[in-house]
Formats: structure tokens, sequence, C-alpha cells
């Protein structure tokens, strides 16, 4: 671990490759697990505003699952996700003609019809991130399902920290991800 501003840092970010392999996983972290997608509480208003746009592009089953639980829900623990289908897949989630997951506020967002990507958590993914009073923890979440996204980083040379720049950057910065290139680069990566 390192310290960054006002963050700590996993060097497994740093040290550990990874990159999307859609075509072997099939999107299956959008589906798996007991939970939604994690949400920010600066996201509960945007996911409010820009539903009507995503809405054309999520499933029926989706738009249901929506309507009877909001935007957005509290769970036990309070913490704020996106809700499920039946306890199963994320409910702005969509499949394409490989029968790949995707997300429905992606697909609105490729399209131009909103200017926010998805939840921060999801795009950050396989990096969660933990708040805490004084400061952010930055960790590599490891998960079976993501077995060939790790080869294929491996196969490609890009550490998790290179494949999720874009987001880091959304999340904590230009600055701060400077500074964890230059950081990086010292442990030699």
């Amino acid at each position: 671990m390192f310290q960054l501003g006002k963050t700590i840092v996993s060097e497994d970010i740093v040290e550990n490759d990874f990159v999307c392999n859609l075509k072997a996983c099939k999107g299956i972290c959008c589906v798996e697990g007991d939970a939604g997608a994690p949400l920010e509480n600066s996201e509960i208003k945007i996911l409010e505003e820009v539903y009507e746009k995503v809405k054309p592009f999520l499933r029926e089953e989706g738009i249901q699952a929506i309507e009877e639980q909001g935007t957005y829900i509290v769970a036990e623990n309070g913490e704020l996700e996106t809700p499920l289908i039946e306890g199963a897949e994320c409910a702005y989630v969509i499949y394409d003609e490989h029968q790949t997951a995707l997300c429905g506020i992606e697909a609105a967002y490729n399209k131009g019809l909103i200017d926010w990507k998805k939840p921060v958590s999801c795009h950050l993914y396989p990096i969660r991130v933990e708040e805490y009073n004084d400061f952010s923890a930055v960790n590599y979440h490891r998960w079976p399902i993501c077995d060939d996204a790790c080869s294929l980083g491996k196969e490609l040379q890009v550490p998790i920290y290179k494949f999720v720049k874009e987001a880091l950057i959304r999340k904590f910065g230009e600055d701060w991800y400077d500074e964890l290139e230059k950081i990086a680069k010292s442990l030699h990566r």
C-alpha cells in the first residue's frame, strides 16, 4: 500500500494486469453477485435525471424493476446501489446480439443522449473504492469470473491502473493520476 493524497492505494493495481475480455466473460460481472452496482450520493440525482433518456435502451424487466424499486436502492447496510432484476442482474443491463451483458446507461451515453457514462464504480472495475472519514481506500477486487481479463491483461501487458485510467481520472482527477503513474514507474510498472 502507498499513500497518494487522501487515498491509500493497493500496490495490486500497479502490479497486476487486467483488460476486460467481454468475448470470454459475456459481461457476467453485471449479472452475478448479490448486490447492485455501488453508487455515490452525487449519482442518485444523475440517475433520476437521465432515466427517461436511458429507459428506451432498457429491457422490459429492467424497466419494471426500476419502476417498482426506483432508479436506485438503499441496501440493508445503508449503501446506495442500482436495483436488481429479481435479485440477479442489474436493472440497467441490456444484452447484445451475442448475449453479452452491457450497460443501458452507457448505451444512451454512446448515442450522445446523456453526458454521464455510467456509475463510477462500474467504470472503475476491477478497482473498488472504499470511502472512510479521512481517506479513500483504492483496492483491486479479485473475482474468479475475471480470470480471462487477467490473462488478457497479462498477454497485452496492461496494468490495472492503465486499463481504468479514464475512470481513475474521473474519480480522483488528472493530477492524482499523474502522481500514480510516477509511483508506478518507481515500482517498475
